[in-house]
């Protein structure tokens, strides 16, 4: 049974609890920082004092995937009860896992993060377009099938992505291709004035790039991870220099910066929602 759309969920998330989505990223500075051991039992104490902070308290949580697989297959188990974990609280989460590929292995990636019978299955995933966009039908469709979410990297943070991102081909940047696409299936939530479930990732420190690229980001109805804020020098008023008119759709995120007040769950929520709401009081006097 297909659920509500995930982009009317995030609104709604977001709208309840900010446009703020911290990070799970339990790499080994962060564990050895709280105390913990570089193995998979400090893996799951992390990620579980994480569930514990976050559930029913933001609009979405962003885990990490790189740092459960490095475990191999006990933290990836240690991957799904988090996910299972904040599922149970009621909290919308999104995978960071960047997967990109062509045909039925995208379809594999897809069923992995997206289908309802997978214990790895989050509401939404992070996915690559660099093999280009029609590459990743296979998991647009079952997002929109199962009612999940896909955000597409479109203008990364890191000083490599302008290399392919802005790169122009038959007059348009790559980036405004992406961006393009999203558009599209994000059409039927555009005409309806919903926010749609093809999100796209922009980064919280590119500066004036969505201007001087000439993208339309609030145009897309796509809701944007704007990774970055706070550790990597994004700052809530860069944001709105940077998003402009779509600045409403700005999901902001941090790992860092609120991972760094654990390993108390009360610190944590607490910096957490600090940051939610900051940003929701920065999204309102823009609108005013």
């Amino acid at each position: 049974m297909t659920q509500t759309p995930f982009g009317t969920r995030l609104r709604a998330a977001m709208d309840a609890h900010g446009p703020f989505c911290p990070g799970i990223d339990p790499h080994a500075a962060l564990l050895t920082a709280w105390g913990l051991p570089d193995t998979v039992d400090g893996l799951e104490r992390f990620a579980m004092t994480c569930v514990e902070a976050f559930g029913g308290a933001v609009a979405c949580v962003k885990p990490q995937s790189a740092f459960f697989e490095r475990f191999g297959s006990r933290g990836v188990a240690v991957l799904e009860r988090t996910l299972e974990g904040l599922r149970e609280a009621g909290t919308l989460t999104l995978l960071d896992a960047k997967r990109g590929d062509i045909g039925t292995t995208m379809a594999g990636y897809a069923e992995a993060y997206l289908a309802e019978h997978s214990p790895l299955r989050a509401d939404a995933v992070t996915v690559s377009p660099y093999l280009g966009y029609g590459s990743l039908r296979p998991a647009l469709d079952l997002a929109a099938a199962t009612g999940r979410g896909v955000f597409v990297l479109t203008l990364t943070s890191n000083p490599e992505g302008p290399s392919v991102q802005h790169a122009v081909r038959d007059g348009a940047t790559v980036a405004a291709g992406v961006v393009a696409g999203v558009c599209a299936d994000n059409a039927a939530a555009r005409a309806e004035g919903a926010l749609g479930s093809v999100g796209m990732v922009v980064g919280a420190t590119v500066g004036s790039a969505v201007h001087d690229l000439g993208l339309d980001l609030a145009g897309s109805a796509a809701p944007l991870l704007a990774p970055g804020l706070g550790a990597q020098g994004g700052t809530p008023e860069g944001l709105r220099r940077t998003f402009g008119d779509a600045l409403p759709q700005v999901l902001g995120n941090s790992s860092r910066e609120v991972l760094g007040a654990g390993p108390d769950p009360a610190a944590l929520r607490g910096a957490a929602r600090r940051a939610a709401d900051e940003l929701a009081t920065l999204v309102e006097a823009a609108g005013a």
